[in-house]
């Protein structure tokens, strides 16, 4: 259970440590930001396979690719549920780039509501990879959502800044988002723990939402800024990195 706490306060504290990074960057050009995040992609890609479907089949049982088959479209389409709830991350984040000076604070506190609701899923993942008993995989889930995390929290100062929120309020908004994922870790955690019975389907769901979210929304946005080329070797290179650690961990 303690190693399962620090690994959601690791995961939830990436954010924060992007929103650190976000202070002394201010400007993020497009290119670098959108490499970082094609980086976390990858990572994120690899995790969701190697470490939440792959178990799933394998756990599944008699009936294992129609649990798994499943649980991938019953976690894609909770978060397509929640992007009609809350507004689009990464359109959000494209307008507040370009009308910096005329952020809307509404906006801007819809953009982090929409952040923090889909850190809950991200956690949730996390925390199924801990309950599946495999605490290498279970690791490697982590990192691929606490690197994706970093330039997450980065882009929450700028627009909350020029919104004319305080710094100290800005960096507890972050903290909060931060908070949501680390609750949905301890969800994910003790939902499989205190019944085994529906991991295959919860490690399912958990690639789900972190498939839709790579498809959906990192990946558009990595290559919407001309940035397209740098953007997919940086994907495949974080899925490589994330490959030979649990080819080493194995």
């Amino acid at each position: 259970m303690r190693l399962v706490m620090l690994t959601a306060l690791g995961v939830g504290g990436a954010t924060v440590f992007g929103s650190v990074l976000g202070f002394i960057f201010k400007k993020i050009s497009h290119r670098f930001s959108d490499i970082v995040l094609s980086f976390a992609a990858g990572v994120m890609l690899a995790a969701a396979v190697m470490g939440l479907v792959i178990p799933s089949l394998e756990l599944g049982g008699r009936y294992a690719i129609f649990i798994t088959v499943a649980g991938i479209f019953v976690g894609a389409a909770f978060l397509n549920v929640i992007d009609k709830i809350v507004p689009h991350l990464h359109r959000l984040v494209g307008e507040e780039d370009e009308n910096h000076n005329n952020a809307n604070l509404n906006k801007v506190l819809l953009f982090v509501t929409a952040i923090a609701i889909h850190n809950l899923p991200e956690g949730i993942a996390a925390g199924v990879g801990f309950g599946s008993g495999d605490t290498s995989k279970a690791f490697i889930i982590a990192a691929g959502i606490a690197l994706q995390n970093i330039p997450e929290g980065m882009v929450i100062i700028g627009p909350m800044l020029a919104a004319g929120v305080t710094p100290r309020k800005t960096f507890i908004a972050a903290m909060l988002t931060g908070a949501v994922e680390v609750i949905g870790t301890l969800i994910g955690y003790f939902a499989v723990s205190v019944a085994s019975v529906i991991l295959p389907f919860a490690l399912a769901f958990a690639g789900g939402t972190m498939l839709y979210v790579i498809s959906d929304e990192m990946i558009p946005e990595t290559h919407a800024h001309g940035s397209q080329r740098g953007a997919t070797y940086a994907l495949l290179a974080g899925f490589c990195v994330m490959l030979v650690m649990d080819y080493l961990l194995g």
